[in-house]
């Protein structure tokens, strides 16, 4: 291998790993933390997801989906260079993960737990607003789960064809 097909290689691979990392931690999330969540008291429930919510906004997690976004756009713009091959899979993995994963976290999960982070427990209306968050959170972490599965997915296609 050269150099002009080492670097490329070894940013699919980076994009398909890291898109498989960050697909697992929130298909986990899904699976197994908030079914936990929604079998106890809602007060209880909001303030255990409000110190998750807050623990997740550091370096291991932000790394994982934010590093590996940058890797997908680097993939997406080396898609589209006259030598590269498997373009159409390395422009669907880049394309899913960017929108199924940090699209889906900018546009629904941030905005329901910044509602949730302002919401105090002992507020009357705590039970609803967690039944409205959970429903909605997991869908669209769930959706993120497949996003990243799927994108790594792609990715590695790209390097077979």
């Amino acid at each position: 291998m050269d150099a002009m097909t080492v670097l490329p290689t070894v940013l699919v691979i980076a994009a398909a790993v890291g898109s498989a990392v960050v697909g697992g931690v929130f298909f986990g999330f899904s699976a197994l933390v908030l079914p936990g969540l929604a079998r106890i008291e809602s007060r209880s429930a909001v303030a255990a997801m409000q110190a998750i919510n807050v623990v997740a906004v550091r370096p291991p997690l932000m790394l994982a989906l934010f590093g590996t976004a940058l890797v997908s756009a680097a993939v997406l713009v080396l898609a589209f260079l006259p030598w590269q091959t498997g373009s159409a899979w390395l422009i669907a993995g880049a394309v899913i993960y960017l929108a199924g994963v940090v699209g889906v976290t900018g546009a629904v999960n941030v905005p329901l737990n910044n509602a949730l982070a302002a919401r105090d427990t002992a507020h009357p209306e705590t039970a609803a607003l967690w039944a409205t968050y959970l429903r909605r959170w997991t869908r669209a972490n769930t959706v993120r789960g497949w996003a990243g599965a799927l994108a790594a997915l792609a990715f590695l296609l790209a390097l077979i064809v």
